[in-house]
């Protein structure tokens, strides 16, 4: 590998990842690629053993080298990355997840064929414990997953509005600043919005699909979610045309709750009718999974369901009290933006 230059470099954020992680970068290493490699992990001081982990395989495998993210935070650790990379391509892969072994590889071709800015590959969703595998059920529906197409399989390539980590030309990076430090969550997103508001293209290539491993705890799951729907009302008010109409039904859902038991009678039944039918649509749609997972699995959805969308829409109204309800964006969702800002 020439020291002063390689092909690609792989940014990983990485905070006390010590459990299976000698898995995860067997599976990095394994990329097929026909040039240099480096990988980056960017340690956020963990308190395991994730950084004796890996500067043992660093002194095993000259391609890896670790780094330091005192911040201890996904986008400075991303930033810290990406001001070491030496590639000419950049890559974002994570600490939980499993790629193929050609995602490098097909991510830098279709780069070179020219007309995007941003490759992926969809997030597919695999679980290794009991409520991750649930978790995961979960994610395989529309329902859980808010309209986001690139967490389902296709076919052929199409475009999406964000993408799960993925490949870009360090130019591209460097050209926006690379990530927004103020998003300790929604980063992505938040890089995608500005890529695709300067008219660059985002594209989802089946071939790239990678397996994600979600929370494996109801806890975990609703801290996660919280935190996405507070920081969907931050990236909305920057960038009010990114928020999908489906983002509006979680904080709807918990507005209903609310007012089933405080708005006056005709309104609170009302509400009540309205949260009725919400339990009645997780219950068909959960039953509908029948076939994918076993019957304690499936009958779980429901919980599941009820605890993504509600932590997601409390973050969001909690973002709405906190930094200003995104009026523009919700108007957009709703179609109801002045032409020109469509």
């Amino acid at each position: 590998m020439t020291e002063g230059r390689v092909d690609v470099s792989v940014l990983i954020p990485v905070l006390n990842e010590e459990r299976g992680l000698r898995e995860v970068v067997a599976g990095m290493q394994a990329q097929r690629f026909d040039g240099d490699v480096e990988f980056l992990f960017v340690d956020g001081r963990s308190e395991d053993r994730t950084r004796e982990i890996l500067e043992a395989l660093a002194a095993e495998d000259p391609r890896i080298r670790v780094l330091d993210n005192p911040a201890r935070r996904t986008p400075q650790a991303l930033n810290v990355g990406l001001r070491a990379a030496r590639g000419e391509y950049v890559a974002r892969m994570d600490g939980h997840t499993h790629y193929p072994p050609d995602y490098l590889a097909r991510g830098v071709e279709r780069l070179r064929a020219g007309g995007v800015d941003w490759v992926s590959g969809p997030q597919l969703a695999e679980g290794t414990g009991t409520w991750s595998r649930r978790v995961a059920l979960a994610l395989g529906s529309r329902l859980g997953t808010g309209g986001a197409d690139f967490r389902f399989s296709a076919d052929e390539e199409f475009e999406v509005d964000s993408g799960f980590t993925g490949v870009w030309t360090r130019a591209t990076l460097e050209r926006f600043d690379g990530w927004d430090e103020e998003w300790l969550n929604d980063q992505d997103f938040e890089l995608a919005a500005r890529i695709r508001k300067a008219g660059g293209r985002i594209v989802c290539v089946p071939a790239m699909a990678a397996q994600y491993v979600p929370r494996d705890s109801l806890g975990r799951l609703w801290r996660q979610y919280h935190r996405y729907g507070f920081y969907r009302v931050k990236t909305s008010l920057r960038h009010p045309e990114s928020l999908r109409r489906s983002h509006v039904l979680p904080p709807g859902v918990v507005a209903a709750l609310a007012g089933a038991v405080v708005l006056p009678r005709p309104l609170r039944t009302l509400a009540r009718a309205g949260v009725g039918l919400y339990a009645l649509a997780l219950v068909a749609i959960s039953a509908r999974e029948l076939g994918r997972g076993s019957t304690a699995d499936v009958a779980s959805l429901p919980l599941v369901f009820a605890t993504m969308h509600l932590a997601w829409g409390i973050g969001f109204l909690r973002g709405c009290l906190e930094l200003g309800p995104p009026v523009a964006a919700i108007r957009h969702a709703a179609g109801l933006a002045p032409q020109s800002q469509r």
